[in-house]
């Protein structure tokens, strides 16, 4: 597969301070890739970084196959890193035209990109009129006038509101849907896992995971279960070796698994030993939950 964008040990110091650490990782083609860290992680000084308006202290990146300079290597880029900065008093297909002047690009793909952002109908409007949604809107459709290999975006959806994050998303997936790499730096767990194929998830500038996002951790999941006997259940449970960690709580007891193993199995390994179960059910642990164990923390905002 195509690789789009390579980072080896990336490093980024400010002063006595370590914004990105030794940072590595690939952004392969047709893929949606999120950044994913709590606020003051490193996610913007790294897409900073690769963009050439962030200097590195150390490390290196290189883009596509690395035979063309940064510079005419981010011709085939669009990026949105900073809140949409338009003329007011200008229509916003006025404010394309002039992007286009700016990329030294066509005029002809101004319409067809309004229309994939929802906003054609609003293209003799001035910006001034634009709610924050339909401005950051108008900032993705500018970004993709050169037809870009990747769009980088920058926390997309902050300051939204609920219709407004609906609509980003969508936009976004549709333009996964034709065939265009993205990376999205979030420190929403929702948004990655609603709208990317992959994540990085770093904290305090270090890598903790780089893989598809349904893979963030090797859990196999856990059984939550009940019996008469609660004591023995504990005690068959340790001696399973499928199963690394057993916690009881109140009747519940939670047993979790070290390796594959449906519910039918453990069933039946219990009742061969003389148990017979009140409750039985198999569950993955969330996202959420993988993600807060990744970076020990409380809250993802």
């Amino acid at each position: 597969m195509e690789t789009i964008l390579t980072l080896n040990n990336l490093t980024k110091k400010y002063g006595g301070l370590t914004a990105v650490d030794d940072l590595s990782f690939s952004i392969e083609k047709g893929n949606v890739y999120g950044i994913l860290g709590p606020n003051g992680s490193g996610k913007s000084t790294t897409l900073g970084m690769v963009l050439n308006v962030v200097n590195k202290t150390s490390g290196d990146f290189y883009w596509f196959d690395g035979s063309d300079s940064t510079h005419e290597a981010l011709k085939k880029v669009g990026a949105i890193i900073e809140h949409p900065n338009f003329y007011p008093y200008m229509t916003a297909a006025q404010n394309l035209a002039l992007v286009c002047k700016i990329k030294g690009v066509s005029t002809n793909k101004i319409e067809e990109k309004l229309e994939l952002v929802g906003l054609l109908d609003r293209k003799d409007s001035k910006f001034k009129t634009f709610s924050l949604g339909m401005k950051q809107r108008l900032a993705i459709a500018s970004a993709l006038l050169n037809d870009p290999e990747i769009l980088i975006l920058d926390e997309p959806t902050n300051g939204l509101d609920p219709q407004g994050i609906h609509q980003i998303r969508e936009i976004i997936r549709k333009i996964a849907t034709m065939g265009t790499t993205i990376l999205l730096a979030s420190h929403l767990l929702d948004e990655v896992e609603k709208v990317c194929s992959h994540v990085v998830i770093i904290r305090k500038g270090k890598k903790l995971y780089s893989g598809p996002v349904d893979g963030i951790n090797a859990s196999h999941g856990f059984f939550e279960l009940k019996a008469k006997d609660q004591e023995l259940l504990i005690t068959l449970l340790k001696d399973h070796p499928a199963i690394n960690k057993v916690v009881a709580n109140g009747e519940m007891v939670t047993a979790f698994l070290a390796k594959p193993m449906d519910a039918e199995n453990i069933n039946a390994y219990l009742f061969e030993k003389g148990l017979s179960l009140s409750f039985l059910v198999k569950r993955k642990e969330s996202l959420e939950e993988q993600f807060l164990q990744l970076t020990n923390q409380t809250t993802t905002a």
